[in-house]
């Protein structure tokens, strides 16, 4: 793979000298009759052989010089006002993020060519074609701890981008329309088995544990959309833990029984647009550090009125509504029909058939007891609506989620990563 300096000393030493307009010049004069090949390019200092392949129509007039570009010069408009809308709510890009999108994109084109990433050389391209759009700088590095990755800067942009959203949209007294999601883990703890020791040196196996991940999802109305029930390695044997679970939830599988980017899409595409009210817009807020967001998932949002909000990073135990205090009370409720005494234990004594039709009883007595009141008093707490009074900002009909800024330093990513994404106002200085 070519280094940046090699590529920089190339394109030093091969840089384009002359502009189109004065190659168009020179070819109208040539065919015109008025100068020879030779005579134009020396007049207007654009190169004879580039002049000469135009003008036997070797290379068409206006033609970009070089080997073509991977993907199309509007796709990649489509990446840069991508990457622009992401970073207005909360997504700043890293540069293997915006990597992967591009490769995505690229697949999606050539369906039948072997091709796995975009490489380096595409990447340094891109920043050159479009330094004026984006702006690239690196991020801090990660301070470890929860506690004090807590930044006050990024939970003031964050209400101060929520706010807006809220405001622009006038959602104040529609709380029905403003959801959360957010996943929580179950960690399934099989028997041991109880052997006498073997005289042939065999020892007894440890049990293992299956993790699975549950994605709920409510409204800052109390009304929530079915969960999404996630299983490690494979689902159960059998069909019962469909029939058996809660109604009208979604199951899927991940190697680790977590929320994949995939399992995201399919959940975002199939289950929220059609589950969710009809009502336009929503916002959706959650933790875009754990649930990985694909571009299909950007695209289906912004065309069906979706705003998507993620959370600032490492602030999930403050700002998630869900985490506050549904997740707590779920899980006591659940140790409990288990019989479990000790609700502090993480690791439940249920095989993965067993698990949704625990999980349905647990759900339903939850919402039909407190669930919804403790939901409602999550988002509250948390400030998500109704929203503090000291962000609140002046209901403005030109004000939109999409004249909205980040700043790029929220992110927590590796000190060497680079993030991607628009750090000034319209027309504020840079």
């Amino acid at each position: 793979m070519p280094s940046r300096n090699h590529l920089d000393k190339i394109g030093r030493t091969k840089k384009k000298r002359w502009t189109e307009e004065a190659m168009e010049r020179a070819l109208i004069e040539v065919k015109s009759g008025r100068c020879t090949v030779r005579q134009a390019a020396k007049e207007f200092g654009v190169p004879k052989s580039s002049l000469g392949d135009r003008v036997s129509g070797r290379v068409t007039p206006g033609s970009r010089s070089g080997p073509a570009q991977l993907i199309t010069s509007a796709d990649e408009e489509l990446l840069v006002e991508f990457s622009l809308y992401m970073a207005r709510h909360g997504f700043p890009l890293t540069k293997q993020q915006l990597v992967s999108f591009a490769s995505s994109i690229y697949r999606r084109q050539h369906r039948r060519v072997a091709f796995s990433k975009l490489g380096q050389t595409w990447w340094l391209n891109f920043r050159k074609r479009q330094e004026k759009n984006l702006s690239i700088q690196p991020a801090e590095s990660v301070v470890h701890g929860r506690t004090m990755c807590v930044r006050k800067e990024a939970v003031d942009h964050f209400y101060h981008l929520l706010s807006s959203v809220v405001t622009s949209h006038r959602l104040m007294d529609k709380p029905h329309q403003i959801f959360n999601c957010s996943e929580m883990g179950f960690e399934l703890g099989r028997k041991r088995l109880s052997l006498p020791k073997s005289s042939l040196g065999y020892k007894p196996m440890p049990g293992s544990r299956d993790h699975i991940s549950v994605l709920v999802c409510f409204s800052a109305a109390g009304e929530d959309v079915p969960p999404f029930v996630i299983y490690s390695k494979a689902y159960p044997s059998g069909v019962c833990y469909k029939s058996q679970g809660p109604p009208g939830a979604l199951y899927g599988w991940s190697e680790s029984g977590c929320i994949s980017t995939e399992l995201f899409r399919r959940w975002f595409l199939k289950h929220f647009l059609v589950q969710g009210p009809k009502e336009r817009p929503l916002v959706l807020i959650f933790d875009g550090h754990k649930s990985p967001v694909s571009l299909e998932v950007v695209e289906a949002a912004r065309k069906e009125g979706v705003i998507l909000l993620c959370l600032p990073p490492h602030c999930s135990h403050i700002l998630q509504p869900l985490e506050v205090g549904l997740f707590v009370l779920l899980k006591q409720r659940f140790a409990t029909l288990l019989g479990n005494t000790n609700t502090t234990d993480i690791h439940f004594n249920v095989s993965k058939k067993e698990f949704s039709c625990v999980f349905k009883r647990t759900y339903q007595i939850t919402k039909e007891e407190d669930g919804i009141r403790i939901v409602k008093e999550g988002f509250q707490s948390c400030g998500l609506y109704p929203l503090p009074c000291h962000y609140a900002v002046r209901e403005n009909p030109d004000l939109s989620g999409h004249n909205l800024v980040t700043e790029c330093d929220i992110l927590s990513v590796s000190p060497h990563e680079e993030v991607v994404g628009d750090i000034t106002e319209a027309g504020s200085p840079s």
